[in-house]
């Protein structure tokens, strides 16, 4: 077995064990979802809505499944009523927007949904070091931020953002 197949190994391993502690502690999860652009098909316009793809738990720049399948965290919203137009800037109007399709699409009111995610294949990021997990000097780490090459080793953030979900800080 290859050092990298060792890491990819390793690093669905951790995932699991992940997925498993959050899943028997009954932590917080939030709903994954697509956005799906509104379209007219044959002269009937098709609103924009969200189309659900499950539940995760949000790691910080992580979104994990149950099975253990990863995300890099994208665009987050609530469901909730989005108000009156304020006519203010456009990048508001638009969280509105977002806030008003999720209620539309069935979300229960305050629920908390992640879109525009993109699914993190391991053995792409590995070899590639593109993304929120990426290999840095022979192990995997994640990156917080694009613009900051600092990574945190994998099993460190994975545990400590664990952690988090399964003992939430009081008033959190």
């Amino acid at each position: 077995m290859s050092d990298i197949e060792k890491v990819i190994d390793e690093a669905h391993d951790l995932l699991q064990a992940a997925a498993d502690e959050l899943a028997a502690s009954g932590a917080r999860d939030e709903a994954l979802a697509e956005l799906v652009t509104g379209r007219k098909i044959l002269m009937l316009e098709r609103p924009a809505t969200f189309q659900p793809l499950g539940r995760v738990w949000r790691l910080g720049a992580l979104l994990l499944r149950r099975e253990g399948g990863l995300f890099a965290t994208g665009s987050i919203t609530r469901a909730v009523e989005p108000g009156y137009p304020g006519h203010i800037s456009v990048s508001v109007e638009l969280r509105k927007a977002y806030r008003g399709m999720a209620l539309k699409a069935g979300y229960p009111d305050g629920e908390t949904i992640n879109f525009a995610a993109s699914r993190i294949e391991l053995e792409a990021s590995i070899t590639e070091s593109t993304g929120p997990v990426v290999v840095r000097n022979g192990a995997l780490g994640v990156l917080w931020s694009p613009q900051n090459p600092t990574t945190t080793p994998f099993a460190t953030y994975l545990s400590d953002r664990v952690e988090l979900l399964v003992n939430p800080p009081e008033g959190a």
